[in-house]
């Protein structure tokens, strides 16, 4: 089971973070947020990283040549694009040689926004590395600790699509659920492993990844 440990601002912690074993470690660039990390943090992060484990740009409504120069200086081969970017700004990006993970937010209201959009990508010819469906809470982002709507995704997910990237409210205690329930082809967490906004608690962090990955 891929799984991602997002949020993360230091780049000891990431050394330790990476012991456990997770698939990848997400870099948030958004600055209202209380897991942003500055640039030059989140080169030295990527450069304290494994081979195996591999750093993940997080981005909210960045411009392209934004997204470009920070993966550039980073070091980044995927970017999770969060906000509200259209199809063409995905494809401008995957045309510079990254791969994309799209993130959608969704609710109990069906997956009718994400298939449409998944169609414009198809007609681009995007071929995104991953679809992240997060909850839907007004006036956010992410990282809000809300559940997505597992019974909809496991009942409508199509095999067709994008690996399916589950998040939202994802802790060491329901991770192993969520995945039984809805199959995704991966998992990714914040505030479900956190000691304090930005700062993870590795004990937590080691029982998110043995329970996702048992």
């Amino acid at each position: 089971m891929w799984a991602k440990i997002c949020g993360v601002t230091d780049p000891a912690l990431a050394r330790k973070i990476a012991q456990a074993g997770p698939s990848a470690i997400g870099l948030n660039f958004y600055r209202p947020s209380p897991r942003c990390v500055a640039v030059d943090v989140a080169a030295q992060i990527a450069r304290a990283l494994p081979a195996h484990v591999e750093p993940i740009g997080v981005f909210v409504n960045h411009s392209v040549d934004d997204v470009l120069d920070i993966a550039r200086t980073v070091g980044l081969r995927t970017v999770q694009l969060h906000g509200d970017e259209e199809p063409a700004q995905a494809a401008e990006v995957a045309d510079a040689g990254l791969q994309i993970i799209r993130a959608f937010r969704v609710d109990d209201s069906g997956l009718g926004d994400l298939e449409q959009e998944l169609e414009q990508y198809r007609d681009l010819r995007v071929e995104l590395r991953g679809c992240l469906v997060d909850a839907k809470v007004a006036g956010s982002y992410g990282g809000t600790g809300h559940a997505a709507p597992w019974k909809l995704l496991a009942a409508q997910w199509r095999c067709d699509w994008p690996p399916l990237i589950l998040a939202g409210g994802l802790r060491p205690e329901n991770v192993r659920a969520a995945i039984d329930a809805v199959r995704p082809w991966g998992v990714d967490t914040a505030s479900g492993v956190e000691a304090s906004p930005g700062r993870q608690d590795l004990e937590k962090v080691r029982q998110f990844l043995e329970a996702a990955q048992r």
